[in-house]
């Protein structure tokens, strides 16, 4: 598998044009998946896994790899699958999601595949086992799933959405609450999450999919009157469907009557180069999933005459 993962300059170059590299695999199944190529820290052939007491249904093991432990989750047990039991020509896909890395054990990795995010779209209603999904694409005539990872990792080690005591009791008294905020990400659990942690302080949030249903949403909102009159501020996911959050930005940085809004970039991707991608699109902040009280903090301190800071 080595040079399956091209260099990061190289993928960067990506950056605002509405476009991804999607590395997929295989489980026990036929079924196809897929996963953002940024979100891959390294791909190997299935070391020695050790067994470990207590540990979640889901992990089938750790491996020790480059220093460091990590847990391995079997991605076909995780999706209501069979689980993988003959590890001998597996692999490992070591990822970086919400801070934390983890393995993700597949039966087989296939190529990587550049794609527009326009071809990425969101899953049929209806679908099997949809609600583990945030997207579906088409690759040489076969059906490609992208998984709610998210939702996955939010199974086995449930996030905290609570704002710190103190820290809430701080943004409540620290100025007037935000008017409305508009939340877009493309996983379930994660717009509950940002949802549960920002009401808290109080917000109201408009909830949408993707980049596209915000564009949109957007737009018939500046078609009404002001936007600044009725939106406060928006927070991104950057991976989602049709539209990422990167293209989201430029299209408002590009929009007159939306140009001014505060965009917080929020997402599961993180690495030493986003903060050039976040400066490369004018958002005004990048935050890594999920601290509440980051989010909290960068929320509040982007409202105008906030004592906490700008974001």
């Amino acid at each position: 598998m080595t040079g399956i993962l091209d260099s990061v300059n190289q993928r960067t170059q990506l950056v605002g044009q509405n476009r991804l590299e999607l590395l997929t695999f295989r489980l026990n199944r036929r079924q196809r998946y897929g996963i953002n190529v940024f979100k891959v820290k390294e791909v190997l052939q299935c070391p020695q896994l050790t067994s470990m007491p207590n540990l979640h249904p889901l992990i089938k093991g750790v491996a020790h790899i480059r220093g460091q432990t990590i847990s391995v989750i079997d991605m076909s047990l995780a999706t209501g699958g069979r689980p993988i039991t003959d590890l001998t020509n597996c692999f490992i896909i070591i990822s970086e999601f919400n801070r934390s890395i983890q393995g993700f054990l597949v039966s087989s990795v296939e190529r990587i595949i550049n794609m527009n995010w326009e071809s990425i779209l969101p899953p049929p209603q209806g679908a099997g086992r949809s609600n583990y999904l945030t997207a579906v694409t088409e690759i040489d005539g076969e059906l490609v799933e992208i998984l709610d990872v998210e939702k996955i990792l939010d199974e086995i080690s449930p996030v905290n959405t609570n704002i710190t005591g103190t820290v809430l009791e701080e943004l409540v008294e620290s100025g007037p609450a935000v008017r409305r905020v508009l939340v877009a990400d493309d996983s379930t659990v994660a717009r509950k999450q940002v949802q549960r942690a920002i009401e808290s302080i109080g917000c109201e949030c408009v909830l949408v999919k993707d980049g596209k249903e915000a564009i949109i949403k957007l737009r018939e909102m500046a078609a009404q009157g002001s936007i600044y009159d009725q939106l406060s501020l928006i927070i991104s996911d950057i991976e989602m469907p049709e539209m990422d959050g990167y293209t989201l930005t430029a299209e408002i940085r590009n929009d007159p009557k939306l140009k001014d809004l505060h965009v917080i970039l929020h997402t599961s991707l993180s690495g030493v180069f986003n903060q050039a991608m976040v400066e490369r699109v004018g958002a005004n902040a990048f935050i890594p999933k999920f601290n509440p009280d980051e989010l909290g903090r960068a929320v509040k301190g982007a409202m105008p005459n906030s004592s906490i800071g700008s974001a």
